[in-house]
């Protein structure tokens, strides 16, 4: 155990108290949870770091508008300093007031699909004054905002990682006790193909959850694009010499893997904090890094690459490609959101 995690310890206690405490006021009033006119799907999970939220939001949010199912996406914008909030997040917005995860999403979905704001229900009524046609609205990060009711929960389990230690924030990963499981309609559990005992967790989900069906999905990095120009690129990237991979995300490793079962191999990598924006230095400092390890390129997530702009382009000597991600695997899971909310 780090000294940190050994000072914090006794926070644990308490913090679980707040939780629980908190959980019971939403149990027993659920009038508490303000309601919209439209149906709300939350995306969440019940640890802190990445689980692949946000790219299964995006999955979500593609497929239902593709089905009819209109929708936009409310964000909290973890990172974000905004002026104004909430605001709508459009693709040319500033990520230092977006914050990185919304502004990869409204990228990915175009005008006035993303809202970001502190509080979700102010969120969600700005994005319906945007788009009057709204039939529905996807809740990214949602499991532990209670506040804004929502029809469906899903909860969202990295195969890999799981549960953790199963201990409580600060001391272990849990951001609630695993009991607040059984809020959740539905089990989406990531990187399905590296579960090496898919039993474990359908006992787990058995013992915890409610009797909602499972999901099995992957994340599946399809190709490369080049930062500078946009020009698309096949994964493994050959002819360009060995690649050196960066990012910022609550997992890194959890990238890493994902270069690697593409078939694109890395000869080091370099992991800055979630959200952090990395700044010239820090570029000029990943570039050496890459030398002293003979790569011949960079290679990052698109939630990175959204950060960058033309002071950072000034900075890359290096050619930058941004690795291309979408969701395998995820057609039962987006047919029975449709049909739970027809």
């Amino acid at each position: 155990m780090s000294i940190l995690r050994y000072l914090a310890a006794p926070l644990a206690p308490l913090y679980g108290m707040v939780v629980r405490a908190r959980n019971r006021g939403f149990d027993t009033h659920p009038e508490r949870a303000i309601r919209v006119s439209v149906p709300v799907v939350s995306v969440g999970n019940l640890s802190a770091g990445g689980t692949g939220k946000t790219p299964l939001t995006l999955f979500l949010a593609q497929g239902l508008e593709a089905a009819g199912w209109t929708n936009a996406v409310l964000s909290r914008g973890y990172g974000g300093r905004r002026e104004v909030d909430p605001m709508s997040v459009e693709a040319d917005s500033d990520p230092r007031q977006t914050g990185d995860e919304p502004l990869l999403m409204a990228r990915r979905l175009g005008p006035h699909r993303v809202v970001v704001g502190r509080k979700r229900h102010a969120a969600a009524l700005r994005a319906l004054a945007q788009r009057l046609e709204l039939r529905c609205l996807l809740l990214d990060d949602g499991f532990q905002h209670r506040a804004l009711h929502r029809d469906l929960d899903l909860l969202v389990l990295d195969g890999v990682r799981r549960w953790g230690d199963g201990r409580l924030l600060p001391l272990g990963d849990l951001r609630e006790p695993v009991d607040s499981v059984r809020r959740a309609h539905a089990l989406v559990v990531t990187r399905a193909a590296r579960v090496p005992n898919r039993a474990e967790i359908e006992a787990w989900w058995a013992r915890h959850g409610a009797g909602g069906p499972i999901f099995w999905v992957d994340f599946v990095i399809g190709g490369l694009r080049r930062w500078d120009t946009g020009m698309p690129a096949p994964v493994p990237l050959l002819g360009e010499g060995p690649a050196f991979a960066w990012c910022g995300l609550g997992h890194p490793e959890a990238f890493y893997a994902d270069l690697l079962v593409a078939g694109q191999g890395w000869s080091g990598s370099h992991s800055f904090a979630d959200h952090q924006v990395p700044s010239t230095s820090d570029l000029r400092r990943l570039q050496a890094l890459a030398r002293a390890e003979g790569a011949g390129w960079l290679v990052c997530t698109e939630k990175d690459a959204v950060k960058l702009n033309a002071e950072h382009a000034r900075a890359l000597e290096m050619p930058l490609f941004v690795a291309e991600q979408h969701v395998s695997g995820g057609d039962a899971l987006l047919a029975w959101v449709g049909a739970r909310l027809s």
